[in-house]
């Protein structure tokens, strides 16, 4: 029921913690803030859960239908605290278009006041026409977007109660045009004679740079974007790091109070939602995305040869074409999308059952919708963004789950490539360029020519050559880091404008044209002109032998060898060459290049890493009207500031921070700094000490005791594989594992992504087992790692966690040249903070963050109660323990021995099993 108190449209009484949460939301959207919001799982839930007993009139909920429900409460929070703000700022847009559009003569004063001010010389009839003409502007677009506005509207209610809408009326070829640039086909321009029609579609067009391209085109693109898009319509960008968690959001957004009316767009890749099964089955993302775009340029191709009678009476193979990409079942179901939410697997369902693509119909959708639901990589991405026709002028950006933000912006910008890749991608691009020589224009030839000398220098910079065998190319092992100009030096590629090389890759599509070439011609060595036998031609001769032997596997490379390429094997790998191109445009300071050189030329291989994500975030809250930082756990803070707002030119005044803490009460929650163990010994995981005989058998007997005590499950991170391989390793040759196995039955995290779900069910039906007193076990202990697959997104609430052990602390490998060099990057750049280097501080801080994430798995809801235990004297570090999250740090004991806090973590557990939680 929704409450009648709150401003708020809730599905029940929300309790002042979530209303807090959605004031602070709202004022940080209504003043155009970047807001940093901190908000455990479980703070704002417990709600739902009360609703959800009370419903099933149980008091004991299923487990897995329970852990479905956690994350309701952050997420209604965002949801009605966001949708509220856009239904009021909606509504004082139409109040205020009104007014101007009743009162000609006062809708303009502010115009009238900046026109007096900034031209005081000029003459009273200048003036008036400048006034007059800024007045009828505004009038002409505010009635044009309310014409819109109404149109819509009035379509998608026509939709929302069944009526019959059809698309009788004739298309334009100019309006064809433009579906066709929403659905990202290639332009093809005025190319010569082709004597094969079949070849067609492999041949670049004719290229103009951008300072060669007459401004009329430019004009003429220009005025297409605005045609399509609708400028008026503010949204809700909602990303998050997982389909699932989207799919969770989007779920509580059909179940809010605005479910029924909110214009939702759920996005996703073609891997996702494509429904064609010839692009299906190819499974991977870039084979993909390279057979869809073919088939839309294809049917691009069918449309306009159709229209040339001449053209259509040449014989040629027929090219295949997408048969769910008709343009009025697109329109049909863009508006089906605009008028239900609609999750994935919906959208799939509906696009079956209308024969109609839900990728192009989801992205064709986007100019209309209020909320836009999408992956990290679709909005932190920016060719991406464009790709998928987000503009983010004015918009709102909600990004949740943002606690690795600064680490995920890195990621998508660092790019690899390895010796094979290139060698084959100068090879297929060799060939590609002799085979069609007489037929580019010479412009498409230098740049062609441009990436082969490029492609050239980067295999010379990793020891080897082009135009041989990279598996029988031996190097001298090692590794080198340059910065980006030293790495383009060496490489004797300074002299290239990898910016025009880059607009030339995107315009030309070579890649795309590149990838259709080796599939048409795949095995046949592309051999031309073979009888001839000057110097040009057997060269080629042997390049085609090459292009072959890469593309089958050759009899004299051993499987050792073969296993190098590329996994999958792509047509051509000239995308990933492109990807690492345009990383080195990035400024020299914000990158390195690490030249990693193996015993073989094909192993070997290059890798840009993004130092400064700042400088990729920074067009993203430059342009957004406000950004949304949301997590459940945020903390440490400082450096996240330091590195990503502040280095992106936010000023302080506009950043809005915001902590729920946590709901539960202090005595439901037990955090225990371990100092030493039963025996005495000091726990001090470091490096040096971590693998003795007797650390590891103390912290046995430490997670013995605790099972002796703890019911239900217990959940022991490590902090790496290889220490967890180690140790269980010593607990099974010294017995120790046999004893842990006899109290509770053993679980360990798998290998395998597939099969976490198989061994979380596994765990929770032997814990619901054993409390239901079917075994001599007391409940089940689950061994994990730290960053694995068991530290985020799982949750082990109620019986499923009701203790956390933590194994050490897990910095990161500080030998590693990557993290080093952004040490270096960070003391040099970045302000020193409490008398510490910015390099010691991100050790400390991505320990840290590791840390609270795991801990965090636990203490789901209000009545949920835990004890987590730090084992490492080092936890007790006040600079350390500033770091835990509040709502932990401030219950948190340290215990120098462990006596007493044996003691403390066996009382807690009998009060618990003597008042149990309602």
């Amino acid at each position: 029921m929704e409450s009648k108190t709150s401003r708020f449209p809730f599905p029940y009484q929300p309790y002042s913690i979530q209303e807090s949460f959605m004031e602070a939301l709202y004022t940080a959207l209504d003043q155009g803030k970047v807001g940093i919001f901190e908000s455990p799982t479980g703070t704002v839930s417990l709600s739902m859960r009360s609703v959800h007993l009370t419903v099933l009139g149980k008091k004991t909920v299923d487990v897995c239908a329970f852990m479905c429900l956690i994350l309701q409460g952050k997420s209604l929070s965002l949801i009605c605290g966001a949708l509220t703000w856009l239904r009021d700022y909606e509504e004082q847009k139409k109040q205020e278009a009104a007014r101007l559009l009743d009162g000609p003569e006062k809708k303009c004063d502010a115009v009238k006041e900046e026109n007096n001010s900034s031209q005081p010389s000029e003459p009273d009839w200048v003036s008036e026409f400048v006034q007059k003409k800024a007045e009828r502007d505004m009038v002409n677009k505010l009635k044009d977007e309310e014409l819109k506005r109404k149109k819509r509207e009035e379509r998608l209610e026509m939709i929302r109660h069944n009526a019959q809408l059809r698309y009788a009326m004739k298309r334009k070829a100019s309006e064809e045009d433009e579906a066709v640039k929403l659905l990202q086909l290639s332009k093809e321009g005025a190319e010569s004679e082709i004597h094969s029609p079949e070849e067609e579609g492999l041949i670049v067009a004719e290229y103009e740079s951008d300072d060669e391209a007459t401004p009329k085109s430019r004009l003429c693109d220009e005025d297409d974007d605005e045609d399509l898009e609708e400028d008026h319509v503010t949204k809700i960008y909602y990303c998050s790091r997982t389909h699932s968690q989207l799919a969770q959001f989007v779920h509580e957004v059909q179940k809010s109070p605005y479910g029924a009316a909110v214009r939702l767009v759920n996005l996703g890749s073609r891997q996702n939602l494509c429904i064609n099964p010839e692009v299906v089955r190819l499974g991977n993302v870039q084979m993909m995305n390279d057979r869809c775009l073919e088939m839309q340029k294809n049917k691009h191709e069918k449309r306009e040869k159709a229209s040339d009678s001449e053209t259509k009476r040449r014989r040629g193979v027929a090219k295949a074409t997408c048969p769910f990409s008709g343009f009025e079942n697109l329109m049909a179901m863009r508006d089906e999308v605009l008028v239900k939410v609609r999750d994935v697997e919906q959208l799939l369902q509906h696009g079956r059952e209308t024969h109609t693509c839900p990728y192009y119909s989801t992205r064709m959708a986007i100019p209309a919708a209020q909320v836009v639901v999408l992956p990290y990589q679709s909005l932190l991405h920016a060719s991406t963004r464009k790709a998928s026709g987000i503009k983010l002028k004015d918009q709102i950006v909600i990004i949740d789950e943002a606690h690795n933000l600064t680490d995920t912006i890195s990621a998508i910008h660092s790019t690899e490539i390895s010796g094979a890749q290139l060698c084959r991608a100068h090879s297929q691009l060799s060939q590609y360029c002799e085979r069609y020589r007489s037929r580019l224009k010479a412009k498409n030839l230098m740049y062609i020519k441009q990436i082969l000398f490029v492609l050239e220098g980067l295999v010379r910079t990793l020891g080897g050559k082009v135009g041989q065998n990279p598996n029988t190319q031996s190097c001298q092992p090692g590794s080198e880091l340059l910065t980006i100009n030293d790495f383009l030096f060496k490489a004797h590629v300074d002299n290239i404008n990898l910016f025009k090389v880059q607009k030339y890759f995107e315009k030309s599509m070579i890649s795309q044209k590149l990838c259709g070439f080796v599939e048409k011609y795949e095995g046949s060595g592309v051999n031309i002109h073979s009888s001839s036998k000057n110097k040009e031609n057997r060269r080629t001769e042997g390049l085609g032998r090459f292009l072959q032997t890469l593309q089958n596997k050759p009899t004299d490379v051993s499987e050792q060898q073969v296993a190098v390429e590329d996994k999958p094997i792509m047509a051509s790998p000239m995308m990933l060459v492109e990807s690492f191109l345009f990383a080195l445009t990035n400024a020299n300071k914000d990158g390195r290049v690490v030249i990693q050189k193996q015993a073989c030329l094909s192993q070997s291989s290059l890798k840009f890493l993004l130092l400064n994500a700042a400088v990729h975030f920074a067009q993203i809250v430059q342009e957004c009207r406000a950004v949304i930082i949301a997590g459940g756990t945020m903390q440490p803070v400082a450096d996240f500031k330091e590195q990503l707002l502040f280095s992106a030119g936010v000023p302080e005044d506009r950043i809005l921070d915001f902590s729920c803490g946590h709901v539960i009460p202090p005595e439901n929650i037990l955090p225990i700094v371990l100092c030493a163990g039963p025996s005495g010994q000091r726990l001090e995981f470091t490096f040096q000490t971590r693998d003795t005989p007797q650390m590891m058998e103390e912290t046995g007997r430490v997670l013995s005791n605790l099972c002796n005590i703890v019911p239900g499950g217990v959940v022991c991170f490590f902090p790496s594989y290889e220490y967890e391989k180690r140790i269980l390793g010593h607990w099974e040759s010294t017995g120790i594992l046999q004893r842990l196995q006899s109290k509770k039955k053993i679980f360990q995290e798998p290998k395998k992504a597939s099969q976490v779900e198989q061994v979380l069910s596994d765990y929770s039906k032997c814990i619901q087992h054993c409390s239901n007193g079917g075994s001599g076990q007391t409940g089940a202990l689950l061994f994990s790692v730290v960053g694995g697959k068991m530290s985020e997104g799982i949750n082990f609430s109620d019986d499923l966690g009701r203790c956390i052990v933590m194994v050490g602390m897990p910095y990161p490998n500080i030998k590693s040249p990557e993290l080093q060099e952004k040490m270096a990057y960070l003391d040099k750049h970045m302000p020193h903070i409490g008398g510490k280097s910015p390099g010691k501080a991100l050790i400390e801080n991505l320990c840290m963050k590791a840390v609270n994430q795991s801990i965090g798995r636990a203490i789901r809801h209000r009545g949920d109660y835990a004890c987590i235990v730090l084992c490492d004297h080092r936890y007790a570090r006040p600079g350390t323990l500033q770091k835990l999250p509040e709502w932990i740090r401030s219950s948190t004991h340290t215990h120098t021995t462990f006596g007493p806090a044996f003691a403390s973590a066996r009382k807690f557990f009998l009060e618990k099993r003597q008042r149990p939680p309602v």
